[in-house]
């Protein structure tokens, strides 16, 4: 006797469903890290952009400064946070000679367990730290 088969068998469904379950949890762990990675772009730019701005405020006044979100001629007028908010920015040890500017991670960014600080200071020295506190900075800032 012949069968008219119309749809599918529960057995093929389930075998559809786990290889679409495995796919699944090979992919999004990978693109989560690639996520994380993008994001840290945005930390670099604004401690570039940090570091130009106490530069400038150097020029005019001999000196840098430790207020970050003070308005000019005060401060440097730049918000405690990254553009999207995953990096919080402070100066620390900031005087007539030098300054130091560090990006943490905050909210989801705490993940980036390779790239949770980066730091530029007045030379230009470029560092970056990971969870446990090691230099990772070639890894992070390239």
């Amino acid at each position: 006797m012949r069968w008219n088969s119309r749809g599918f068998t529960l057995i093929e469904l389930m075998i559809v469903v786990l290889v679409v379950a495995v796919l699944a949890s090979i992919a999004v762990p990978s693109y989560r890290q690639y996520v994380l990675r993008s994001h840290r772009t945005e930390a670099k730019a604004a401690l570039l952009n940090v570091a130009a701005a106490q530069e400038k405020f150097y020029l005019q006044n001999n000196t840098y400064t430790t207020a970050l979100t003070a308005a000019p001629p005060a401060g440097l007028g730049i918000a405690a946070t990254t553009s999207n908010g995953y990096y919080n920015i402070a100066i620390g040890g900031a005087n007539a000679a030098t300054f130091s500017v560090t990006a943490t991670a905050t909210g989801t960014q705490t993940e980036d367990t390779a790239c949770a600080s980066f730091t530029i200071d007045a030379l230009g020295v470029k560092s970056a730290k990971n969870k446990g506190n090691s230099d990772n900075s070639a890894a992070c800032w390239n």
